[in-house]
């Protein structure tokens, strides 16, 4: 088991760590339980709002919600698997996920993805998580780019991706069919170089208090 172990984290090239907790000056992000099942439909799953640019609809039930976190409580033996819940500190609950997934194309890339509940939005929530991740996927699993995409009328979502650093690839929008239909999606990445170059820049004039932390 340790040798499978070992070799799992190093698929791919990458030093892969699963989903291990971090946390930021209002965030905590840890792992998913059956306990978490309530919070999640009530604060995010089981809205269409939230859910409607996203790749899957809106929970009908909490056994739904159940469901999917069943199959992530499953997952979370590989070190490949990354899902964090969204935990405000001064909240103690969910209010979203966040997550990183591998891409088909690339062995040393992977995606970005996020949401959280609508009661939260526009308080630089998603953007903090996803600063933390970023950090975990360049510094420790050695990520050389990550990518994230949005429906195009989701603007909202490129801020986000936008405040992390990430900047739009020269190409025409992505076709992305869905459970909620066919979007089309900008693609945003950033790269190592460029997160190292902003890293510095950030460092010459500070870095929110407190940091990013691994750990928690």
């Amino acid at each position: 088991m340790a040798m499978l172990n070992f070799l799992n984290r190093w698929t791919g090239g990458l030093n892969h760590c699963g989903t291990v907790p971090l946390s930021t000056p209002r965030l905590i992000l840890r792992r998913f339980s059956l306990d978490d099942t309530r919070p999640m439909f009530e604060n995010w799953a089981c809205d269409p709002d939230v859910t409607q640019y996203l790749t899957w609809r809106a929970h009908m039930t909490s056994r739904e919600t159940r469901d999917v976190l069943e199959y992530w409580e499953s997952q979370y033996r590989r070190a490949d698997f990354y899902e964090w819940a969204i935990v405000p500190k001064d909240y103690g609950r969910p209010i979203g996920s966040i997550g990183m997934s591998r891409l088909s194309h690339s062995k040393t890339s992977m995606e970005l993805g996020y949401c959280i509940g609508k009661a939260w939005w526009g308080q630089g929530i998603c953007a903090e998580a996803a600063e933390a991740v970023l950090r975990l996927m360049f510094e420790e699993v050695g990520c050389t780019s990550v990518i994230a995409m949005h429906a195009l009328p989701n603007t909202s979502s490129g801020r986000v991706m936008e405040k992390c650093g990430m900047h739009p690839k020269n190409c025409p929008p992505e076709p992305v069919k869905t459970e909620n239909g066919l979007f089309y999606c900008r693609v945003y990445e950033l790269d190592r170089t460029e997160y190292e170059q902003r890293l510095a820049c950030r460092g010459r004039v500070g870095v929110p208090a407190g940091g990013w932390q691994t750990g928690g």
